[in-house]
């Protein structure tokens, strides 16, 4: 009541003294038009006769902003503390948060600003806070990933990539993927081809992997010990290779899925030869190699 009172009493005292002034045809106002009671940067007389806002008040709708910055630096409304209806006071957005006080939505990811800092966490100045190649709404309201983590189900591979490789980023088998660890290398008798038992065993377990890995081809290098002529050891590699190449066949990896090369002599001779001086089986071997088909590999986010 007692504002009330004032603000009446205001504008009675400029209405008052203006028709003093012109009645009496003074060249000087009995009141200053330039008056500004609140010190907001507008004069009373604006504040009431154009704004409506309260000329005892520098800030009339308690946003945080005077209502002189209201009206000529921001272009917001003096009467409502959150002009574009977004959640955020107009003095949070141009003092707290950087955003636009007269838009909404300021990054255009389609989530307003509120929501974005009281609700999701998200950065309202960015439309895909976490970088990783989808917008802060397509991964709440479409794809149900996280806006605030690249790598929803830490598989390697970014919720972008994932969505863009036709994976589900909410899965972390998919996609299958095979590392050069994952898959096991063989080792073969002296001068021999044949396909051991333990050696088929290890074979065995790597077609299983390549069938539950569709997005991966192999590749078969074999090599021989360095005991022996070069072309008789490039001859065995290369039967060696076929051995490995025909087990897979067999067992169900299609041939377009696979290629092979016989090396020859292993690139590193035998830092220690087997008993009785024949080589080193370590070098006697064909290593199986995935080879991904996927556009991304896995990396940490």
């Amino acid at each position: 009541m007692k504002r009330k009172l004032q603000f009446l009493f205001l504008a009675l005292f400029l209405v008052g003294g203006l028709v003093i002034q012109s009645g009496c045809g003074s060249s000087k106002p009995a009141v200053p038009i330039d008056l500004d009671t609140d010190g907001d940067g507008l004069t009373d007389l604006d504040e009431i006769n154009i704004y409506n806002t309260d000329p005892f008040n520098p800030d009339t709708d308690g946003d945080g902003l005077s209502d002189g910055d209201e009206v000529l630096k921001y272009n917001t409304d003096p009467l409502n503390a959150d002009t574009d209806g977004d959640g955020l006071s107009d003095g949070d957005e141009v003092n707290v948060y950087g955003t636009d006080p007269l838009k909404a939505d300021t990054d255009g990811d389609g989530i307003n600003d509120g929501d974005e800092v009281n609700k999701y966490g998200t950065d309202p100045l960015k439309a895909d806070t976490d970088g990783d190649g989808l917008s802060d709404y397509d991964e709440i309201f479409k794809y149900k990933t996280d806006p605030l983590n690249p790598d929803t189900d830490g598989d390697g591979f970014s919720d972008g990539q994932e969505i863009e490789m036709g994976t589900n980023p909410l899965d972390s088998s998919d996609p299958a993927y095979i590392r050069a660890d994952d898959i096991g290398t063989i080792n073969f008798d002296f001068d021999r081809s044949n396909i051991r038992d333990d050696a088929a065993s290890t074979l065995a377990d790597n077609v299983e992997l390549l069938k539950s890995s569709p997005a991966f081809k192999v590749r078969v290098d074999a090599y021989t010990d360095h005991v022996g002529g070069d072309q008789y050891n490039l001859r065995l590699s290369l039967r060696r290779a076929k051995a490995v190449v025909d087990f897979y066949t067999r067992n169900g990896i299609a041939a377009d899925r696979i290629e092979s090369r016989g090396l020859g002599k292993a690139p590193v001779p035998c830092a220690q030869e087997d008993a009785g001086g024949r080589g080193c089986e370590a070098n006697r071997r064909a290593e199986s190699i995935p080879v991904s088909t996927l556009k991304y590999a896995p990396r940490n986010w």
